[in-house]
């Protein structure tokens, strides 16, 4: 599979290393040595802000960031508590050397993407991992909702990121535990209001147009990054377009006899032949997610870990930048929708990484059309369960998590695509 992705050819290499003999130039390593790895995205992006050209090392020193030498970066490593290192010329081209003829490559780093973040303006007793990241990284970002998405404003942003939304209208499927709850309450009104508003009968067929706009976001040219119950609830409202898979209790008329057999498979994204859950009570959307599978987990989670996959720098640029890391094993996390069932991913999506020894997946990458798609499962990288109500994490106390750094090679990544023209 081909992507437009700009790696560095053999002549252009010999290019830099040329250059690098005479020029002095800043590493940011991000293998152990870094000191914090959440803010070093932030350095790279504040640089490539500034008009420098970032050169992202994939497989070297866990995927480090290369560029001229430059005060203010230098500064801002400094500020922000980031290691960095002054190169050489000679030791920059022993660097580019070693790159080439190890599964190693230099992707260019050349725009900084504007990133949108899709979250409810009213407040949740829950946070969200992505907005956390960014605002410890200080990473900036917008954020817009179901009216900014259906009047066209996806266009402005390179980059978007699906709050924990429900897009089948199911309000999270909360009811069984929550229904009594005042935020649950407040919530339900809250939607059934937008979307008389915006002049839908129903918070599911809003929901629905809203997932509809997206995608034609992503086939237009966009990114999109979506973890937890935004993963499969996403697929599961586009595949729902010409049914209805709500109960009584959220959209007030019961649920299509007939849905099974109306479900269109063929518009989703990532995942085919799933079976609905559709009972309030069953706190649970579809057999796409693995959650129960991790029942009989202890709370830590101390034994319970996902591994990702080893790509082809050369060959495989995009894989191999969504899994850039510091170390290959990773701690797994619960969420509303955990991991995904294997037998049920379409077969052209990428597997970035999995649970060894189960058929659970958890991290996954694909295409449509012009754009890309991006599901990781779970809900907080350093909170194994994060229940309604808990504290937001404290990044200060997780600055070399490996779970979050995966969140922040997405946010990178729409800098090395070489961006068409929207039409």
């Amino acid at each position: 599979m081909k992507h437009p992705v700009r790696h560095i050819g053999v002549h252009f290499l010999l290019f830099l290393m040329t250059q690098a003999v005479f020029a002095q130039r800043l590493l940011i390593p991000m293998d152990l040595v870094q000191t914090d790895h959440l803010k070093a995205y932030g350095a790279a992006y504040r640089a490539l802000e500034r008009g420098i050209r970032v050169e992202w090392l994939l497989n070297y020193r866990g995927g480090s960031f290369f560029m001229q030498s430059d005060p203010e970066t230098a500064r801002l490593c400094r500020l922000f508590g980031v290691r960095y290192e002054s190169v050489t010329g000679p030791d920059a081209v022993a660097i580019y050397q070693e790159i080439e003829t190890e599964n190693m490559e230099v992707i260019l780093l050349e725009k900084a993407p504007r990133v949108a973040v899709y979250t409810p303006p009213d407040q949740r007793p829950w946070d969200d991992a992505v907005t956390l990241a960014l605002t410890y990284a200080e990473i900036p970002y917008e954020t817009l909702w179901d009216e900014e998405v259906l009047s066209g404003r996806l266009d402005h942003y390179d980059w978007l990121h699906l709050h924990h939304e429900d897009f089948t209208g199911q309000y999270g499927k909360f009811y069984g535990t929550y229904r009594n709850a005042p935020w649950y309450i407040a919530q339900q009104r809250f939607y059934e209001s937008e979307a008389g508003r915006l002049g839908f009968e129903k918070v599911s067929r809003l929901k629905l147009a809203v997932a509809q706009a997206i995608r034609a976001y992503v086939e237009g040219g966009g990114f999109l990054f979506a973890m937890c119950s935004a993963t499969d609830t996403y697929d599961i409202a586009l595949a729902a377009h010409a049914t209805d898979i709500c109960d009584t209790v959220f959209d007030g008329d019961p649920v299509d006899p007939d849905y099974a057999s109306k479900l269109d498979y063929s518009v989703c994204f990532a995942f085919h032949n799933f079976t609905l859950f559709v009972d309030p009570m069953i706190y649970r959307f579809s057999d796409i997610d693995t959650t129960p599978q991790h029942a009989s987990v202890p709370g830590s989670g101390a034994d319970d870990y996902f591994s990702l996959f080893e790509f082809s720098a050369k060959y495989d640029p995009v894989p191999a930048m969504l899994t850039q890391n510091h170390v290959s094993i990773v701690q797994n996390f619960m969420g509303q929708t955990t991991g995904f069932r294997r037998d049920l991913i379409k077969e052209p999506v990428v597997i970035l990484g999995e649970k060894i020894g189960t058929d659970e997946v958890k991290y996954i990458h694909g295409n449509a059309g012009r754009g890309t798609f991006t599901f990781l499962g779970g809900h907080d990288p350093e909170d194994y369960q994060h229940f309604v109500g808990d504290p937001p994490t404290d990044l200060n106390l997780h600055r070399n998590s490996p779970g979050y750094r995966l969140i922040l090679n997405n946010i990178l990544f729409p800098a090395a695509r070489k961006k068409e023209q929207k039409t």
